[in-house]
């Protein structure tokens, strides 16, 4: 009966706290902060499953994909999982994610990732002189490379933690970032109704460094035989990483031996737009080995692209104790084309 009462107080005050965010959110005051963060990539959701459940994944966290939802999950995770996600994101961007998870006992898991997204393939470099190319080329990209860890306070309490070296890089010039990630995971003990908290990205202004930035400037145009050619470096804007905070809750409707039927719901506040909340359902099927996906994100943000989500994942236990899933979604937006991503997650 005790543990009935508390577990009601903390969905009231999940209800309460997504009320106040939202009601906020309506009477500030109208100021839009789209295009004000660098390393935009970093938003982009990562994993098949959790974009099908529409990003509605903090309180769920329990694949490697967590290291990005909610590095608190990391704690939960009792086998080893090699994770590979691949996205071909919008105008032709390609974003890789590659994951890996191990456990240590009682030390709690540990996790690394890389993420790389190559936004321009080699692009012939053109100028005033030489409009039809220089013969030179450039490329652009993006990349970030973390290291995790999460580790169990009680028998239902989780916390975790990650730090991120962000790199964004367009011919010969450079820009760089350390961020950290935080979380925590709570597991109720009414009908496993679950709660998670993160915030993502928090750390140093990122700002576009390099040679190609230098210049010959005259310091003062006004003043005759000076020299006009002295060397000078055009300094950049430094942006802000795109901070973002989630409060998640999860459960399950149904859960016999045949069918799971699990929902999904994530607030967030992110640092360059307006306030949002993601809902998701996946339904597991055959003892988990089939399993069908819906949701969607974004709902309530200003000028909202995103229209649904869908999914589905296969998983297959093999030998010598070894599980493999495919995991595929898709993402339907109101103007933009349709983006998909593919996983593939290996347990052993």
């Amino acid at each position: 009966m005790i543990r009935k009462i508390c577990t009601r107080k903390i969905a009231y005050v999940f209800v309460a706290f997504v009320y106040f965010f939202f009601l906020g959110s309506a009477l500030a005051v109208n100021i839009t902060k789209r295009g004000t963060t660098g390393a935009k990539f970093l938003s982009i959701g990562i994993g098949s499953r959790a974009n099908a459940m529409g990003g509605a994944f903090v309180a769920i966290a329990n694949d490697a994909s967590t290291m990005y939802w909610n590095p608190a999950g990391l704690a939960r995770l009792t086998e080893r999982e090699f994770f590979v996600n691949y996205s071909n994101w919008l105008v032709d961007i390609g974003l890789s994610y590659t994951g890996i998870v191990i456990p240590v006992g009682r030390f709690g898991t540990v996790g690394a990732s890389l993420t790389f997204v190559k936004s321009i393939n080699e692009m012939e470099v053109t100028t005033e002189e030489y409009p039809e190319g220089t013969g030179e080329t450039f490329s652009a990209g993006h990349y970030a490379i973390g290291i995790s860890y999460g580790k169990n306070l009680t028998d239902r309490f989780s916390i975790g933690g990650s730090i991120k070296y962000i790199g964004e890089y367009i011919m010969n010039c450079r820009a760089n970032s350390f961020a950290v990630d935080i979380g925590t995971l709570f597991l109720t003990p009414y009908k496993g109704l679950r709660f998670g908290v993160s915030i993502s990205n928090f750390g140093k202004k990122i700002q576009i460094t390099g040679p190609d930035l230098l210049v010959q400037k005259d310091i003062d145009e006004r003043i005759s035989g000076n020299n006009e050619s002295v060397n000078a470096y055009l300094s950049t804007d430094k942006f802000d990483l795109p901070l973002i905070l989630r409060v998640g809750i999860a459960g399950e409707i149904v859960n016999n031996k045949s069918v799971r039927l699990t929902w999904a719901m994530d607030a967030a506040h992110p640092n360059d737009n307006t306030e949002y909340l993601n809902y998701g359902l996946e339904m597991s099927l055959f003892r988990n080995m089939i399993f069908l996906r819906w949701g969607m994100n974004s709902v309530f943000m200003e000028s909202r692209e995103n229209k649904y989500n869908l999914g589905f994942g296969l998983n297959f236990d093999l030998t010598h104790g070894t599980k493999i899933s495919f995991d595929y979604s898709f993402q339907q937006y109101e103007h933009l084309p349709e983006t998909r991503q593919y996983s593939i997650v290996v347990k052993f």
